[in-house]
């Protein structure tokens, strides 16, 4: 029995190198990020299971222990202990990004600023990372948006006691723009916020390659129509929509907030409001038309974009302008709203350097507020479930939206 603890030790030491150091590489980018993503956000889990297993074995097997399986599981210990350490990290990475971004005195915009409880890690709350529901949160499902099927449903979560004029957050979902539906992401978020008074909104569109660009969007503008039409009857302030999502979800949130009532992009119903008050992408494709050049974004462009999303006869020699119409590092202007932009250091599918990129050019031309979180040890998709990491970012981002919708209520004048 002795090799099986060796074969586990040497798997789960593995699994914590790529973590701690995932290979670069289009090649390796997916098998890198599926691995890196469990193992880093569930480094607390598996360090226990971890200590369990070589405990176990120590008992059963007494002077006949493995010390090669022991040294192995030592080592990943070590290194399931560095993940944990750099999780904890998110805390004062969201809050100095925050500072910085928004300013020192932030907080003071904010009702209820955070208390020492609120910035501790909700250690009970990590225990069953995948059940994510509370009691406390009322779910609206598969409510249809505009016709067409299942692609256009949403759901709503709201509190469970009655609101109303309550803020809207509204969540897109990611998946490569192939792949995804709105009960799989953004659910931290989403249960975090409605139960502090918000009222959320999750949507599926249109996927390719049965649906080509600008569908995507489109359909997301129409969600965002329909919510302004229809947010009151939920306890909704149809005047303040704030976005967010990951990935595709995150380059759709922030071309949403980069091009209000585009008409181009609003066909049939170029009178809808389509302006967003807030965004908050999370580890999203900004650079959709490569012209940074990087070699990532060429990449994915030929292999994914062109290939798969864009009509096949468009490609992007020819016709860029659409490409780079559909680009939100292209699209920026000074009436951008207030972005909180948020990407893992680790993103084997995204590389951070693209996140760098946008807000760069999001800070030169925007008149309003920029913060940018780069988190320690983080993968692709490391918020999809309540772990260490997501946590402090959840609540992060509650106090940028809060903040956002104080400003907006401030300089607007309302009430």
């Amino acid at each position: 029995m002795q090799p099986s603890f060796v074969v586990r030790q040497a798997l789960q030491l593995a699994l914590t190198a790529n973590a701690l150091k995932p290979p670069r590489g289009a090649r390796t980018a997916v098998p890198a990020f599926f691995a890196g993503w469990l193992t880093g956000e569930l480094a607390p889990h598996l360090l226990a299971l971890t200590a369990a297993d070589a405990a176990a074995h120590v008992a059963r097997h007494r002077g006949a222990s493995s010390k090669a399986g022991l040294a192995l599981a030592a080592a990943s210990a070590a290194g399931l202990g560095t993940l944990i350490a750099q999780s904890q990290r998110a805390r004062d990475e969201i809050e100095t990004a925050l500072t910085e971004g928004i300013g020192d005195a932030y907080a003071d915009e904010l009702e209820h600023p955070p208390s020492p409880t609120d910035l501790a890690t909700p250690w009970g709350q990590l225990a069953m990372p995948f059940r994510m529901r509370d009691p406390e949160v009322r779910r609206t499902r598969n409510v249809a948006y505009a016709p067409g099927g299942k692609r256009f449903l949403l759901d709503i979560y709201a509190p469970r006691e009655p609101v109303t004029g309550a803020p809207i957050l509204l969540q897109v979902h990611g998946g490569a723009w192939v792949i995804g539906n709105k009960d799989q992401q953004g659910l931290p978020l989403m249960l975090h916020m409605a139960k502090r008074g918000w009222i959320c909104v999750a949507i599926n569109y249109p996927l390719s390659p049965a649906a080509r660009w600008p569908a995507h969007i489109v359909a997301a503008k129409r969600a965002l129509a329909w919510i302004r039409d229809n947010a009151e009857t939920y306890g909704g302030d149809p005047s303040f929509v704030a976005v967010t999502g990951g990935s595709a979800g995150g380059h759709l949130a922030a071309l949403l907030a980069l091009t209000a009532n585009d008409p181009a992009l609003q066909p049939g119903f170029t009178e809808a409001d389509t302006s967003i008050q807030a965004c908050a992408p999370h580890y999203g494709v900004y650079d959709f038309a490569a012209t940074s050049g990087r070699r990532s974004s060429q990449t994915r462009l030929k292999t994914l974009i062109a290939r798969h999303v864009f009509e096949a006869d468009r490609d992007p020699v020819n016709f860029l302008d659409d490409y780079i119409a559909a680009s939100p590092l292209d699209r920026i202007t000074e009436d951008a709203p207030p972005f909180f932009v948020i990407h893992g250091v680790h993103d084997s599918l995204v590389p951070v350097g693209e996140a760098r990129e946008f807000v760069r050019r999001l800070r030169d031309k925007s008149q309003r507020e920029v913060a940018y979180a780069e988190i320690s040890g983080a993968q692709h998709a490391f918020d999809v479930f309540p772990s260490i990491r997501s946590a402090h970012v959840v609540r992060g981002v509650e106090r940028f939206l809060e903040w956002s919708y104080r400003t907006w209520r401030r300089r607007s004048g309302s009430s």
